[in-house]
């Protein structure tokens, strides 16, 4: 039995609940993982999991052990990245998650430079808007914007995009420019929906200006759960927009969409990156997440002068 291989199997059953998905995520089959973790129980003469025909729980010496498990894991990859050269070239595969518009318009432009400063790391990108389980799919790290309402997770604030209203000018012309965001709730107006993965629902843009502020809900016939296709809805002229600088910029500059209330002020987007607790914080990890930052840093709002 390999000790490391056994330790790391049976972590991955305590973080997924089941032997199926830590096979999965381990890239091995279901019985290796139940022989490893059989093999360690019987090296250490303790029973590690209850299992029954629906789940698998740890016990309390589990969890005990479980804990100093991650520990152990923990040194092992500290060892490894501390060898001369390894810690100014982390490696490894390492599997994220990012919003589809992010990815296309700002992180997979700029992977060339961070692939020839890192060449040694293996990116997995999910490209997606949905709600991803890191524990159960593997997944190292996620780029989220918003905030973030799952309190299990720990996260890192990585950036602040500013905010804008926009339409295309065939809507405009079709439905005429609101001169107030109040505007935008008659029935002559539409937006463009997105549904937010944590609820499914599309949620009101809070708007200020001086003493006044309000929420527009307004009313679409087209709601999406994507950002590239939410882009493009707006594009095509079926509603208004609330885009980031980085997804209206160029759009703006070719005449496609055309800034709305420019004189009211929108609260910015904050981004995180999000990965589980528990789980130690590689090298590889770690310079990804500094990357982000210092991407999205361009885009975020200068603080106000006093």
């Amino acid at each position: 039995m390999d000790r490391f291989d056994a330790m790391q199997a049976f972590a991955r059953v305590v973080e997924t609940g089941s032997f199926t998905k830590a096979a999965e995520t381990l890239h091995m089959s279901k019985t290796s993982v139940t022989q490893l973790v059989q093999q360690l129980e019987a090296r250490l003469r303790v029973k590690l999991l209850n299992r029954t025909t629906r789940k698998v729980n740890v016990t309390a010496d589990g969890a005990a052990y479980y804990e100093r498990v991650l520990r152990l894991l923990a040194d092992m990859d500290d060892a490894e990245t501390s060898l001369s050269g390894a810690s100014a070239a982390p490696r490894g595969r390492l599997r994220v998650d990012v919003p589809s518009p992010l990815a296309r318009m700002i992180l997979v432009p700029a992977l060339p430079a961070f692939h020839a400063q890192y060449p040694d790391i293996q990116l997995d990108m999910g490209v997606s808007d949905r709600i991803v389980d890191l524990i159960g799919e593997n997944v190292d790290c996620v780029v989220r914007g918003g905030e973030l309402t799952d309190q299990s997770l720990m996260a890192r604030r990585v950036g602040d995009l500013r905010l804008g209203v926009y339409a295309a000018p065939d809507y405009l012309k079709r439905a005429g420019a609101p001169a107030h965001p109040r505007e935008l709730e008659d029935t002559h107006h539409r937006i463009v929906g997105f549904l937010w993965a944590r609820n499914g629902k599309a949620l009101p843009y809070a708007m200020r200006r001086g003493g006044e502020s309000l929420k527009v809900h307004g009313r679409y016939v087209l709601a999406v759960d994507d950002g590239n296709a939410y882009l493009a809805a707006g594009l095509a002229g079926l509603g208004v927009l609330w885009l980031p600088d980085y997804m209206s910029r160029a759009h703006v500059d070719s005449g496609e969409l055309v800034p709305l209330f420019e004189d009211w002020r929108l609260d910015s987007m904050p981004m995180y990156v999000a990965f589980p607790p528990n789980r130690h914080v590689s090298a590889k990890l770690r310079v990804f997440i500094d990357w982000v930052a210092g991407l999205l840093g361009q885009y975020t709002p200068e603080p106000p002068r006093a």
